[in-house]
């Protein structure tokens, strides 16, 4: 019959379904720039860096026009800028600081170390740190500096007012023979600058000459005609604590032995 019939075919596939899906939406493709467009990005590219080496390189306004000078002491700023020899009128960034620096080194062993600075957009700034005498070795009439590396860096006609002579009283035949095998003069010479470095303040101020006849035989003659055996220049902080306390014990002493911290000793003569 008509009225009994079943549910529509449609309605049957609906029924319990539940709802329907959404579409998934498609991957977009990637577009990549035409050929036209890439053209005109390279050219615009080329151009930027052109422009830009050329501003460089080739261009009057990142010249190297001036060359200024700083730290010198003893120098004169005219012998820095000599030695130098800073080429003027080329780019800037073509300067080549390391040949300046070899140079001014080579030239002038005064200078401890420089630093070659670019200052845009005309000048190169040369910054001098010089060597600082801490010894003087006598030679004929005049006075070779040694720095605190114990490097003999210059000869002047007077020796420095407060630095101590340094004397290299080492003797091959003698008992400092075997010392002179084994540490050259220039490592003697750093012995001598490690001692001077570890002297108490006052101490310091009235040592006259340091005296080397071997690596661990160093000894002080200071003023008033009084002397110090320090030996080598290790433990130097003991020993100028030991010399400090000597000191002030017996302040009349003449001679003063601190070669074994542990042990100081003094005597009047």
């Amino acid at each position: 019959m008509a009225g009994g019939a079943g549910p529509k075919t449609a309605e049957r596939r609906g029924a319990g379904s539940g709802p329907s899906r959404p579409p998934r939406p498609r991957p977009r493709r990637l577009r990549l720039p035409r050929p036209r467009v890439l053209i005109v990005l390279a050219a615009a590219l080329a151009v930027l860096v052109g422009g830009g080496a050329w501003v460089v390189y080739g261009s009057p306004w990142l010249r190297a026009e001036q060359v200024t000078t700083s730290g010198t002491m003893a120098l004169k700023p005219r012998e820095v800028l000599k030695a130098a020899d800073v080429p003027l009128g080329g780019p800037l960034i073509s300067v080549d600081s390391g040949a300046i620096e070899d140079r001014l080194l080579r030239k002038l062993p005064r200078i401890d170390s420089v630093d070659v600075v670019r200052s845009w957009p005309h000048e190169i700034a040369l910054k001098v740190t010089e060597r600082t005498p801490v010894l003087v070795m006598k030679k004929g009439g005049k006075f070779i500096e040694v720095d605190v590396k114990g490097v003999r860096f210059a000869t002047v006609q007077k020796a420095p007012k407060g630095t101590p002579l340094l004397e290299m009283a080492t003797d091959p035949d003698g008992g400092a023979a075997a010392s002179l095998r084994r540490f050259d003069s220039t490592r003697l010479r750093r012995e001598a600058v490690r001692v001077v470095a570890a002297l108490p303040g006052a101490v310091a101020a009235q040592t006259r000459t340091v005296k080397v006849r071997s690596y661990d035989s160093i000894s002080l003659e200071l003023r008033g005609e009084r002397t110090v055996m320090w030996g080598s220049g290790e433990k130097g902080r003991a020993k100028a604590e030991a010399l400090t306390g000597l000191m002030k014990a017996v302040p009349k002493a003449r001679h003063f032995d601190v070669s074994v911290p542990t042990a100081p000793a003094s005597s009047a003569s």
